[in-house]
């Protein structure tokens, strides 16, 4: 395949899992979107893939709490439930850690990880879990800064450096994105190609 620009994707829903029994079998690389609730994960795949309302948006955090697979032709997209929701059971908040372990188990199968931040604040305890997480377990990732609209371009660029400092990674592995702009898509698919194109050189 040649590394073209990919064009805006238009993904389709395929199914959801509450446990390991329920994860998808797919010679397709899968990438995944992570993230603490309310981060706009659901907003980011619908920019992604150009559909308004192929993840359901919710205003009330902590409402996914499955692993949700959309198709999006040369690659699969998942949604993993959000995490760092205080107004959850101890119980719930322990079968989401298991969820997200046994999908990780996986990782020969996870081709990339978007690690979804707030741009507005620091990144929490739990997000500095989760990219620990990913470093110990190997697994690429990005940095995707959401709701880049609410800052001025000077502010986006401090926390960029910020986030890019806090998870010890280089500042180009961070991108500024908006869901109402658009800002950063063009971005997000060019990584993407680049993640599609190693996935089929290393076949």
């Amino acid at each position: 395949m040649e590394n073209q620009p990919i064009k805006a994707l238009n993904g389709e829903f395929i199914t959801s899992a509450a446990d390991k029994a329920g994860f998808i079998q797919t010679d397709k690389p899968i990438i995944a979107v992570c993230g603490k609730s309310n981060v706009g994960k659901s907003s980011f795949i619908n920019m992604v893939t150009n559909r308004k309302k192929l993840a359901k948006v919710s205003k009330e955090p902590g409402r996914t709490r499955l692993i949700n697979y959309f198709d999006c032709g040369e690659f699969i997209l998942a949604d993993l439930p959000g995490y760092g929701y205080a107004r959850v059971s101890h119980a719930e908040k322990l079968k989401w850690a298991k969820l997200l372990d046994d999908f990780f188990a996986q990782k020969e199968k996870i081709k990339h990880v978007f690690a979804l931040a707030d741009i507005r604040h620091n990144p929490t305890a739990d997000d500095e879990q989760m990219i620990k997480f990913l470093y110990f377990h190997l697994v690429p990732f990005t940095v995707i800064a959401t709701k880049a609209d609410k800052l001025s371009k000077a502010a986006q660029a401090r926390s960029l450096q910020n986030i890019a400092a806090v998870y010890k990674c280089g500042k180009g592995n961070v991108i500024a994105t908006s869901a109402q702009s658009r800002q950063g898509l063009e971005n997000v698919l060019a990584a993407i190609q680049k993640i599609i194109t190693l996935g089929e050189d290393d076949a």
